[in-house]
């Protein structure tokens, strides 16, 4: 009688701590480890959603755009971004070159075993004249990193500046402007406001998911000029059906369109790339951009 006794209660015992274990929080996830990129790449980068970017600014060009100077942040951030896809890495990325150096810089992406799928302009009547190389790469992630590091050797692309200490301050009274009349906030950060507006569908390359910090969002970009006004650049992401629509209410808003082609050579679904460039009081640039975005398929909420 014992015996069944505590045969019995080593089964409740039991049963009280499976349930006990499925009440339990699931453990949370680990952080994608980055430490082999980032010492293959050689520059610090920074995580976010699954997604490890790597800035590449080229602060040693000094442009301007009819007459107009514009902050490295503006349009003249080359990037790297790197994601997990099963057992591999993705990585594509966006370089601002000078075209004396956009042969070396080809060829170094290709030895080492990263895609060229775009080459052209972003902007016009800009002064010097920059050119922006798109790239795409799938393997391990340290080779792809040691293979980008080959690419920007061949550039004058400076080491990135020290990351700031202090808190940033307080969104200007131009970039609260923006942000009310576009509908969308995003940072201020060396007095560019940025902002990011991703699309509703998921974006593939070669089968590969993108997410949206890959490069894949609308993205807008404004900086300070004179007497309350701004400059404004960035690049739409669109359905073949969507460029026109767009086209029309920008050039309706006075914004010019500085570019249209592809960054990707073979997406699911086939997206086009629509760059333009704005000056002029900056919550009427940022109404413009929203009845333009009132055309594109963007996610909601």
């Amino acid at each position: 009688m014992v015996a069944r006794t505590s045969h019995a209660s080593r089964a409740t015992t039991l049963l009280l701590l499976v349930f006990t274990a499925a009440l339990l929080p699931a453990p949370a996830a680990a952080e994608p480890d980055w430490s082999a990129v980032a010492d293959a790449v050689g520059r610090p980068g920074s995580e976010g959603g699954g997604v490890y970017r790597v800035p590449f600014p080229r602060s040693d060009l000094h442009v301007t755009i009819d007459g107009t100077p514009i902050k490295t942040g503006l349009a003249l951030g080359g990037w790297a971004a790197f994601a997990h896809d099963g057992d591999s890495t993705v990585v594509d990325g966006d370089l601002v070159l000078l075209p004396e150096e956009i042969n070396a810089v080809v060829s170094a992406l290709q030895a080492n075993g990263l895609e060229i799928t775009a080459l052209h302009n972003h902007l016009i009547l800009e002064t010097p004249h920059v050119m922006y190389l798109h790239f795409f790469g799938t393997g391990d992630g340290a080779a792809l990193g040691r293979g980008l590091r080959a690419a920007i050797a061949e550039t004058a692309t400076p080491p990135p500046p020290a990351a700031p200490v202090e808190p940033p301050p307080p969104a200007p009274t131009w970039a609260r402007a923006v942000e009310a009349s576009l509908g969308h906030s995003g940072a201020v950060r060396g007095g560019v406001l940025a902002i990011g507006v991703p699309r509703a569908e998921p974006i593939h390359e070669r089968g590969a998911m993108l997410a949206p910090a890959m490069g894949m969002a609308n993205a807008f970009a404004f900086q300070a000029t004179e007497n309350g006004q701004v400059a404004a650049t960035g690049d739409f992401v669109l359905s073949g059906e969507e460029v026109n629509p767009v086209i029309r209410e920008l050039r309706a808003g006075g914004i010019r369109v500085t570019a249209l082609h592809n960054h990707l050579i073979r997406s699911t679904p086939t997206l086009y790339f629509m760059h333009f460039w704005a000056t002029g009081d900056p919550a009427q640039i940022g109404q413009t951009l929203k009845q333009a975005l009132s055309h594109v398929r963007v996610r909601q909420g």
